[in-house]
């Protein structure tokens, strides 16, 4: 394992390309196959080729590729140079990509021939955008704007930013430094047991290399210890057990939505394997936790983390409690709390908000740099010397932590945060709505789907066609997976008396929003492209 301690990216990736050059580093089931030193020959030619344009120290770029090896070449490319990496995700719509790039003052958007129409759409929106290229395997970059800053590449620099959901309506820029994130390389290693990851592994994650868990938390876990990291562009069910038996993947990643997906295949069974010992992730329902164990005999090992936070909490060790929602104990470098509205600290097994720090002395040690462009959202994240998680969890006496819901406005489908308020601002323009509340529903295959509670505005008829035309507008401006994939047209909305939404007075309690009368089912319309 490399000593990441107070080290920059590029400093951690030149040394494990010099230990292990003929090592497999980046792959993909039926595509390129990249060791150490073929990849530290292409990040030293991108590098070179960033360098020539006039890009460097300060700049952020903003990279569109979907999930490849390219992504991590040019992330490494970047960072070595002090440029700031800037994901995007290609499902976004061009409004939602016009103020990723506006927010986050990209110098330049980089991205595939596929998605080059979604960045120039995306550019249009804008006033002053940023500068444009394609990539496919070479690059040709305009010339920077801005000449880089003199300063010197520190484990405080920024590394990357990193947009997550925010509660009240547009996502927020999470900046990460070269420190934090080695520090999750690192805390991904960490664990022993069915989750020790050594360089003898070969992790499969079909999670998105733009999100924090495939871009951050396994590539420099898996790179500092000089493992092999496997990931086709997405997941697929047709084909998972065949690319993990073919990339001789030993280890797993999952989301709730993946086991669902493989359990519903009645025929795979533990002949199907290969050379898999363990599954790694989070959000399976206890049901299918156990029966997924049973059938294959491996074990699935829950985990928690969040953008902000670089510290994995996990279920590795004994007893693991797979009939439950734990999702893992107190580190030892990361003190955990359980707190009221009020910011008391409750008794063992009562439910509360999960507030986490590194420590008294250094509450902030190995969290994120803070909020672009947000500092009173960082203050508030911050209150009371604890970062806020939004997570109602229960921790007993042993110190198993056990979710129990989201408290804060945040819908969870399958992987994708999707904030309420950014849903309800959109479908608020709608000249149909009147008043709308969103809120989670439960959903058997992606953990969560987003409902839409409506009273409409008069005139207008609580139609499958009205419902359709408001998914419809919907659809045409938000990611694919954001608009309500249940659309229920209601009398009333409840309000406090100073007309604040009352969303868990929606419904009674234990029921299921599901079976109101007149519900319109809009989930088959949720589809990508």
């Amino acid at each position: 394992m490399i000593d990441t301690e107070g080290r920059s990216i590029g400093a951690v990736f030149a040394e494990a390309a010099g230990r292990w050059p003929e090592a497999e580093f980046l792959l993909a089931p039926d595509g390129p196959s990249l060791t150490y030193a073929e990849t530290q020959k292409a990040v030293s030619e991108a590098a070179a080729g960033l360098t020539a344009a006039g890009y460097g120290m300060g700049h952020r770029i903003a990279v569109c590729l979907g999930t490849c090896p390219a992504h991590y070449i040019l992330k490494l490319a970047m960072n070595q140079l002090g440029i700031s990496f800037v994901p995007i995700n290609p499902d976004y719509r061009p409004g939602e990509l016009a103020y990723v790039l506006q927010d986050s003052a990209a110098a330049l958007i980089l991205a595939s021939p596929d998605h080059a129409p979604l960045a120039q759409a995306a550019m249009s929106e804008m006033e002053n955008p940023p500068l444009f290229s394609t990539f496919e395997r070479t690059l040709d970059l305009p010339q920077a704007a801005s000449a880089p800053r003199p300063d010197v590449i520190t484990p405080q620099s920024e590394a990357s930013l990193l947009y997550t959901s925010g509660t009240t309506g547009r996502p927020k820029g999470c900046i990460l430094s070269h420190d934090y994130e080695l520090l999750m390389g690192a805390s991904y290693i960490r664990p022993r047991g069915a989750m020790a990851i050594t360089g003898a592994d070969r992790v499969f994650n079909p999670l998105p290399a733009f999100h924090v868990n495939a871009g951050v938390l396994t590539f420099f876990g898996v790179m500092i210890v000089g493992a092999a990291l496997i990931q086709p562009s997405r997941f697929s069910a047709s084909r998972f057990w065949e690319d993990c038996t073919q990339t001789r993947a030993t280890v797993f990643h999952y989301l709730g939505v993946v086991i669902s997906v493989l359990m519903a295949d009645k025929a795979a069974d533990r002949s199907r394997l290969g050379t898999l010992r363990a599954g790694l992730g989070a959000g399976v329902e206890p049901a299918l936790h156990l029966g997924f164990e049973e059938r294959f005999g491996i074990p699935l090992v829950e985990l928690w983390g969040m953008t902000e936070m670089c510290r994995v909490l996990s279920m590795e060790e004994e007893p693991r409690h797979p009939h439950t929602r734990a999702m893992g104990r107190p580190r030892a470098d990361l003190e955990v709390q359980v707190w009221d509205d009020s910011g008391k600290r409750v008794a063992p097994g009562t439910p509360g908000e999960m507030v986490i720090r590194h420590s008294a002395a250094t509450p902030k040690r190995g969290f994120f740099s803070g909020y672009l462009n947000k500092p009173e959202a960082t203050e508030e994240a911050w209150k009371g010397g604890w970062f806020h998680t939004g997570d109602t969890v229960e921790m007993d006496e042993e110190g198993v932590i056990t979710f129990v819901d989201r408290k804060k406005n945040i819908i969870r489908r399958a992987g994708e945060n999707i904030a309420a308020a950014e849903v309800e601002n959109v479908l608020f323009e709608h000249p149909a709505v009147e008043n709308v509340a969103v809120v989670p529903c439960p959903d058997e295959t992606r953990e969560e789907e987003v409902l839409a509670a409506i009273r409409l505005a008069p005139g207008h008829a609580p139609t499958a066609e009205t419902a359709q035309a408001i998914f419809a507008a919907a659809f045409a401006r938000m990611a694919y997976y954001k608009p309500p994939g249940w659309v229920l047209f209601v009398e009333e909305i409840p309000v406090t008396g100073t007309q604040k939404v009352q969303k868990h007075a929606l419904f009674a309690p234990g029921e299921d929003p599901r079976a109101r009368p007149g519900i319109h089912d809009l989930r088959h319309l949720k589809k990508r492209g």
